[in-house]
């Protein structure tokens, strides 16, 4: 009887922590050129959603030709908490310049995650700053 007591609270137990919400997040080791990349372009969307956000802007190559590209950052709530992002700033139209890591595969598509920053490039106001990893320098340079 105290052996079966003993197997159904074990049971128990490990049905519990099974249920429980596991929170995990993916690493991006390799997936991105470790030097700096610097561009700029036009907003042309902000997704605000969770775990991250994405900037989506339009950039004029050297040929003339516009490149849609995205920045993925921080959570939404991360944006409005730390650096006051709201639905009228930055807005749609606003010219960005993004210092982040771009996609090893080339690929119009960056990390804005560490060692990142943007700034609205009329006002040279810095609107984003990544999280800066143990050891590196505490800030990205300003592009």
């Amino acid at each position: 009887m105290k052996n079966n007591l003993v197997r159904a609270l074990v049971l128990a137990a490990g049905l519990f922590l099974m249920s429980v919400p596991v929170v995990a997040h993916h690493g991006d080791a390799g997936r991105y050129d470790e030097n700096p990349f610097i561009i700029t372009g036009t907003i042309v969307e902000i997704k605000l959603t969770n775990p991250h956000s994405i900037l989506v802007f339009d950039v004029t190559d050297a040929n003339g030709k516009v490149v849609r590209w995205q920045a993925e950052m921080s959570g939404g709530q991360a944006l409005v908490r730390q650096f006051g992002w709201t639905k009228d700033s930055p807005k749609i139209g606003d010219k960005v310049t993004l210092n982040g890591r771009r996609v090893k595969n080339g690929g119009p598509y960056m990390s804005m995650a560490k060692r990142a920053n943007m700034i609205l490039t009329d006002s040279g106001k810095e609107i984003y700053v990544g999280q800066t990893p143990p050891g590196s320098p505490e800030k990205p340079e300003t592009p």
